[in-house]
């Protein structure tokens, strides 16, 4: 009696999961939530320990487990985990479409043997159920117990029923997930173009007409034409990238993307990610899949800046994509093919750090095919009053301010400034020239100009007693704060690095 009535509750459970399932097809679309009340109702209403919902990989190799209900878990099994299709069983009920029912859990990838596994989760009886909607194989749902009381056959039909409904809700989820997550990445593309595009608008042009910039310009009428790598050499702060954005403008690719990525900004660890994209479960914390900036680039133009900071295990990598235009995103075996031209940049001596083996020759030799070397702002300063006038129109418009010139006296000053930070250390003081402008007449500061007119002084102090009489300056007024949006980094128009490098060169302790 007491059987039968056990029978019968657990008859009434079991339908009100169907109903339950059948409820979440026509209301949620959620992957995520639909698959936590799928499994925690399953495992309550079957009585085990364990239900689990198993996804193809981007590796065909593999199946992973994407969502779980096990209270009693000791830590062995965990979301994201991959299990092989061959030597699996939920591998086995993927690729047969048959069930698989063990009287011990195989998960053996996820540990060295699956008798460590069950000796720690303690799980032992196994039912692998095939998802299938249509002629899609859709994943793996698996339900498993401690106890060794193998999956009877009253059990086995319920289950049948259960994951016919779960295929089809899993299914319309995945579809209505697909679409999100291109939507998403279509949006980002979309957002990363308009902040290119924008950032462009506040360069304007090319701005010089020295001797030492003519023939710099000739060069890029020359090469933008054509699809060769272009390597641009020079100084932090030369405006390396606007010149790549010329060649790229001067070509024709100018109406495909100009995608930009500086090595030396981002994590050895994700380096490798933001060139070539990564599939979903690639890494930890890698939950969602990501388009690398040479898929952005398909078509158009990579800048590659501070390309001398490339690890070195990363450029074979790169070495290939630049040869053969193909490459894998991490995670992974599909290969991509893509129509990318490469315009690189770097203030490294590159044949320096190849004869270090800190650069590969190949690459070197393959990123060198027309070099062009930018020189710095103190080898140019017939261009300083034309950048002069150039950046402070583009601020004081900004800022809704009226222009009336520059003094000549504050133009000669200028002149004869060295600019470690070259153009962008110029542009950063006439924008702070332009914020303190009060009468209409701009007059851009950099504190040791006096001491650094030529013409009729015979107490010149050295360019370093210079460089370092105005770091220090600077460093001062940021209270030794070197990185940053308000750091001496940033208003001197250096790399962080770059600044540090000066600082140890000059003596200048850090704060």
């Amino acid at each position: 009696m007491n059987n039968s009535k056990h029978n019968t509750s657990k008859e009434r459970d079991q339908l009100k999961l169907l109903l339950e399932v059948s409820n979440q097809i026509a209301a949620s679309f959620d992957l995520q939530n639909l698959c936590h009340i799928i499994l925690e109702n399953l495992r309550k209403v079957m009585d085990c320990d364990h239900t689990g919902l198993f996804l193809p990989d981007a590796d065909p190799k593999y199946l992973y487990l994407y969502s779980y209900s096990f209270p009693k878990a000791k830590g062995i099994i965990k979301t994201g985990k991959k299990l092989p299709m061959i030597g699996s069983n939920s591998g086995k009920a993927y690729t047969t479409g048959q069930i698989v029912i063990t009287d011990h859990l195989d998960l053996s990838n996820l540990n060295n043997t699956v008798n460590e596994i069950v000796e720690i989760e303690k799980l032992h009886s196994s039912c692998f159920l095939p998802l299938v909607s249509g002629n899609k194989k859709i994943g793996v749902l698996h339900v498993a117990r401690i106890d060794v009381k193998t999956f009877n056959e009253d059990e086995v039909k319920f289950l049948r029923q259960i994951s016919v409904q779960t295929s089809s809700a899993l299914s319309n989820a995945l579809i209505i997930k697909e679409v999100k997550e291109s939507e998403e990445r279509l949006y980002k593309e979309k957002t990363y173009l308009e902040n290119e595009i924008s950032s462009t608008l506040h360069f304007g042009e090319i701005v010089g007409k020295s001797k030492k910039l003519k023939p710099i310009i000739e060069q890029i009428k020359v090469v933008a034409p054509t699809d060769s790598t272009v390597l641009i050499e020079g100084e932090t702060g030369t405006g390396k990238e606007l010149f790549a954005r010329a060649i790229h403008n001067s070509s024709e690719r100018k109406n495909k993307s100009f995608i930009k990525l500086n090595c030396a900004a981002i994590p050895l660890g994700l380096l490798e990610s933001e060139l070539f994209g990564h599939e979903k479960g690639a890494f930890t914390g890698a939950i969602d899949k990501k388009i690398g900036r040479f898929e952005l680039a398909n078509g158009g133009t990579l800048f590659l800046d501070e390309i001398g900071d490339i690890p070195i295990e990363l450029q074979p990598k790169l070495l290939r994509v630049l040869q053969s235009q193909e490459f894998e995103r991490l995670g992974s075996t599909k290969t991509i093919k893509v129509n990318v031209r490469v315009v690189a940049a770097t203030n490294k001596k590159l044949e320096k750090l190849v004869e270090e083996n800190k650069f590969r020759n190949d690459l070197y030799f393959r990123l060198n095919v027309f070099p062009v070397n930018l020189p710095p702002l103190s080898e140019r300063t017939e261009d300083i009053p034309l950048l002069c006038k150039h950046f402070a129109n583009i601020y004081s418009k900004k800022m809704n301010k009226v222009l009336e010139g520059i003094s000549k006296d504050v133009i000669e000053d200028l002149k004869h400034y060295k600019w470690p930070g070259n153009i962008r250390e110029l542009q950063n003081i006439i924008e702070r020239a332009v914020i303190l402008m009060k009468d209409g007449m701009l007059k851009p500061v950099v504190p040791e100009i006096s001491n650094v007119r030529t013409e009729n002084s015979s107490k010149i102090t050295k360019l370093e007693d210079v460089e370092k009489s105005h770091i220090l300056k600077i460093l001062n007024e940021t209270k030794g704060v070197i990185s940053g949006p308000n750091g001496a980094a940033k208003i001197l128009g250096l790399n962080p690095s770059t600044l540090r490098s000066k600082m140890e060169k000059l003596g200048i302790a850090k704060k």
